[in-house]
């Protein structure tokens, strides 16, 4: 029996099917991806290329400040181990910050047409995406070059890693993309928690230092160990810099196994949050911007 218009149910306007939309919008959200692209190196000699220039010149200064004049160098192969570390920060920092302004940036759209809200956060996620590509190669090859051999698990090590940090930044971004509609200093925040989020993590010391500091059956060191962003840092190190030399593996933290599968299910439900938080606001997108 068909439902006539009039008995069809009422539908709130601004809200879909959530990330499953996402799913079934794939050819809108590629369209998405690459206006991006597109906006950010518009008049660009270099374009693309600009994914290789950032992160090198990034590297360079950290490698020259932590390695060579404070000497955390003292870490074999700290290149690998320095750059490893790095790809997951910069990825994570670029996939939240732009997904924080996604809303925001594509208000026009959100005003005249109706597409399901999720696609911009998601869209910054793959630009981000996008970006790691040719860090990840840099990596690769450093990472071959110290003397890295592959094995299943440290590319499953290495997969999980990447995943994990793609699940943190995606329901992050979700949460905090819908809650900056309403309030603006929010991207400002989060811009300055970006900056210092590269000292939370073993990306620039070995987690050994924070041991000593915080000591190792504090709650504090804890805490640390069980930060997401820390696993995935970890997992990268245990997919690359771990075999590049003997003797690397035997510095990686205990433990590592249990706390990637809590890392990954915070991360999961961190995204189911954040879906929540995002539907519950997507309503009031329109009239807030």
């Amino acid at each position: 029996m068909s439902v006539t218009a009039a008995e069809a149910p009422l539908l709130e306007q601004g809200r879909g099917g959530g990330l499953r939309g996402v799913a079934g919008r794939r050819f809108l959200l590629g369209l998405l991806v690459r206006k991006e692209l597109r906006v950010r190196y518009r008049a660009s000699v270099l374009g693309l290329g600009w994914s290789y220039v950032k992160p090198a010149v990034q590297f360079a200064v950290y490698f020259v400040g932590m390695g060579l004049l404070l000497r955390q160098n003292v870490i074999g192969d700290y290149a690998v181990y320095l750059f490893g570390g790095l790809v997951v920060m910069t990825a994570f920092s670029e996939a939240v910050g732009n997904a924080t302004r996604s809303v925001v940036a594509n208000a026009d759209l959100v005003r005249k047409i109706y597409l399901p809200r999720e696609l911009f956060p998601v869209a910054s996620l793959c630009v981000a995406g996008v970006h790691l590509g040719p860090q990840l190669l840099v990596l690769v090859v450093g990472a071959v070059a110290a003397g890295w051999s592959p094995d299943l698990v440290g590319v499953v090590c290495l997969a999980l890693g990447l995943a994990l940090t793609a699940l943190l930044a995606l329901g992050l971004g979700l949460v905090l993309a819908s809650v900056n509609v309403l309030f603006r200093d929010v991207e400002n925040v989060v811009d300055l928690v970006l900056m210092v989020l590269v000292w939370t993590s073993p990306v620039l010391y070995p987690w050994q230092r924070v041991a000593e500091l915080l000591g190792s059956d504090s709650v504090w060191f804890r805490l640390y160990q069980a930060n997401p962003l820390t696993v995935a840092v970890e997992l990268v190190h245990r997919g690359t810099w771990a075999h590049a030399s003997v003797g690397n593996g035997s510095s990686l933290p205990p433990g590592l196994g249990p706390r990637a599968v809590a890392a990954l299910l915070l991360s999961v439900a961190l995204v189911a949050l954040g879906q929540w938080v995002f539907r519950r606001l997507s309503g009031r997108f329109a009239q807030e911007l």
